[in-house]
């Protein structure tokens, strides 16, 4: 079954999708029954291989793993799922008989967010199931709503620099301003991140990181730390600016014609009217008439007094901006 047959069969909208790893057919039967009576989609996976093919086609909201199977075990698996960009965010409970330290610190350790122990008590998988699920419901609403707004969000791990998670605006932003994809982080976002990191842990907000696009100087692609989504993962809020942006806002706000706005802008870029006017191919005398209603429109006086009010408004609207 292809990604996109699968992906049609599967009524997210009603109920949560459950991957079950395990080479045990009893274990698979109570696990499944259980949670179908719960309003779970169940899917299954008896080996190491079918639940990283299962993985990347469902796209389930959390898999449930046995750390111990013939062949690829659970530990691998799990690795396997995190360093996938597709599957990385899904949360991982791992189910083991092995109650050793060891054991659990690997399960944690490959990427597990959580861990029952065998014989297996359905009604404790499905708290834990409830509590990651919730977790994880409310880290995507989040970015959802971030990226709806024109924030592209990635998350990266900072052991191992690779890119987690990312929107799709994100993915065409990298692409086009850094040439990369994931689970590739590119090399001065990931240096960013890592030498800001001490300031993000002790809730400094670190200093943006600002990439200007090569093939148009008025384009910048801005970063900013957001919060920490893991021990060791940092979601990223991306967003790109440009002149066109801005004036656009300046525009809208302050009620102001386009070539109003325009002028403005340079004012509060520091340019002059003789500057502006060779900028926008008009005079001076014009540009001078523009600031005039410009003026009167903002209830000022002064070129500074309209570029404070000006600059003022931009960072509430554009926080990256740079005069």
């Amino acid at each position: 079954m292809n990604d996109r047959v699968l992906a049609q069969t599967l009524d997210r909208a009603n109920s949560d999708v459950v991957l079950i790893v395990d080479d045990v057919p009893d274990n698979l039967s109570v696990l499944h029954d259980a949670l179908d009576e719960s309003g779970f989609t169940v899917l299954v996976a008896t080996h190491g291989e079918a639940a990283l093919q299962r993985a990347a086609q469902a796209l389930p909201d959390i898999v449930l793993l046995d750390a111990m199977m013939p062949g690829m075990d659970g530990f691998e698996v799990a690795k396997r799922l995190k360093a996938d960009a597709r599957t990385a965010h899904i949360p991982i409970i791992f189910m083991t008989g092995l109650t050793e330290t060891e054991y659990l610190v690997a399960a944690l350790d490959s990427g597990g967010v959580d861990y029952v122990t065998k014989p297996i008590k359905p009604k404790e998988v499905l708290a834990r199931i409830g509590v990651h699920l919730q977790s994880a419901r409310e880290k995507r609403q989040a970015r959802n709503a971030l990226d709806a707004f024109g924030y592209a969000t990635i998350t990266v791990r900072v052991s191992d620099g690779k890119l987690m998670w990312q929107t799709p605006l994100a993915r065409e932003l990298l692409q086009q301003y850094y040439g990369t994809s994931a689970p590739q982080t590119p090399e001065g976002v990931l240096t960013w991140l890592r030498r800001n990191l001490a300031d993000a842990e002790r809730q400094i907000e670190p200093p943006r990181l600002v990439c200007e696009s090569a093939a148009s100087p008025a384009r910048r692609l801005t970063f900013r730390l957001h919060q920490q989504t893991g021990d060791d993962d940092w979601l990223i809020i991306m967003r790109e600016e440009s002149d066109d942006t801005v004036i656009q806002a300046m525009s809208l706000s302050f009620k102001l014609t386009a070539r109003e706005a325009e002028v403005l802008y340079w004012v509060v870029k520091g340019k002059i009217n003789r500057d502006i006017g060779d900028i926008l191919g008009t005079s001076p005398m014009t540009v001078k008439k523009h600031l005039e209603r410009v003026f009167a429109k903002l209830g000022v006086e002064t070129r500074t007094a309209a570029a404070g009010m000006a600059m003022s408004r931009i960072r509430q609207l554009h926080p990256q901006f740079e005069a």
